[in-house]
């Protein structure tokens, strides 16, 4: 049995933000979201795919990162909307990175897109050392 370490509800949600990867960055597929941000979904055709992809994709990250005490959906709503001040960093106990992230706009943007590539191995790490 997998953990539930992702939602469908919240793959769905972002979907709708899919023509820019959202939730190919959720589900941890980081190469076809950032193929997606930058054709716009594969010239919004991957992105209607994408609609019957969802569920597969939340069961392969759900097996693939580790739950715990993070919450992965949780940690993507606070780089979402707070990325730019280092809020997912703080929840993740790395205080001195989100101190910089909070005094540089996310480390001037590059950081931002940093953690857009690995927040969710920052998460299963988290959750690995916290158990």
């Amino acid at each position: 049995m997998s953990n539930n370490t992702h939602s469908t509800a919240i793959g769905y949600i972002l979907w709708i933000f899919g023509f820019m990867g959202a939730h190919r960055f959720y589900y941890g597929r980081q190469i076809t979201g950032t193929i997606w941000f930058f054709t716009l979904g594969l010239f919004f055709i991957g992105w209607i795919v994408d609609l019957f992809l969802i569920p597969g994709m939340d069961r392969d990250a759900d097996e693939r990162y580790v739950p715990g005490d993070a919450d992965y959906t949780v940690a993507w709503i606070l780089l979402a909307f707070l990325g730019v001040f280092g809020i997912h960093r703080f929840y993740l106990g790395k205080w001195l990175s989100g101190i910089i992230w909070l005094l540089t706009f996310g480390l001037f943007g590059f950081g931002l897109l940093y953690d857009l590539w690995t927040l969710n191995g920052q998460v299963s790490e988290h959750n690995r050392s916290a158990a």
